[in-house]
């Protein structure tokens, strides 16, 4: 029977931040976005909020910064091959981030099945950003039901691989979870634990999950 692996993007797929940091870097934005981070954290704006900010302060960005933002991620090792055995052995595989879709599709490069990201208009933004194409946390929880549903995978056969308070959601709802470099937030959660900067390692514990 097939698995369904769901993967995080932010602290998780990318060791230690996120790539609204790595765009931020390449545009000469960092420290804007270490304000909108904080006021995050604080819980004095939400995903939307955090999004519409974003869509302001780079009005101007372009692909090729982005291209460069992305290539200079600090992604995990060994995601293709990640990806390569989870298509081998007839299961799919499902990255869904709450951060913006024209970095987080590059992540299909990889080889992932399929990436749900917040949707932004076309780059350089001429259009305003649709407050409902924004995805909040419980939205991983509806992403994830969706894709089973249509692939035929029970839920008991999802596993999922995240880092912070926005994975907890999905790691209350699926039978499998790995926390992956992951903050207090997913401390008594999550069923197996991982720290490091091998995607394979994570990964072997979320098939020991599944096996078991």
């Amino acid at each position: 029977m097939s698995l369904l692996h769901v993967f995080d993007m932010d602290g998780t797929l990318i060791h230690g931040t996120s790539a609204a940091v790595q765009v931020a870097r390449i545009c000469g934005t960092e420290a804007e976005l270490l304000d909108l981070e904080r006021a995050f954290s604080a819980g004095e704006i939400d995903t939307k909020g955090f999004s519409a900010t974003l869509h302001a302060l780079w009005s101007e960005l372009t692909e090729d910064q982005v291209d460069e933002a992305f290539s200079g991620a600090p992604f995990l090792e060994g995601i293709a091959e990640v990806c390569a055995d989870i298509r081998e052995r007839g299961e799919r595989s499902l990255v869904v981030t709450m951060s913006p879709d024209f970095f987080a599709r590059r992540l299909l490069g990889f080889g992932f099945d399929e990436v749900a990201a917040s949707r932004f208009p076309p780059l350089p933004f001429s259009r305003p950003l649709d407050p409902e194409a924004i995805l909040v946390p419980q939205d991983k929880v509806r992403i994830v039901e969706e894709t089973r549903d249509a692939a035929g995978i029970p839920l008991q056969r999802c596993v999922a691989y995240g880092d912070s308070m926005s994975d907890a959601p999905l790691f209350g709802h699926v039978a499998h979870s790995v926390a992956v470099n992951a903050d207090h937030h997913l401390a008594g959660i999550a069923r197996a634990q991982y720290r490091g900067t091998s995607l394979p390692a994570a990964y072997s514990r979320g098939r020991e999950l599944a096996a078991a």
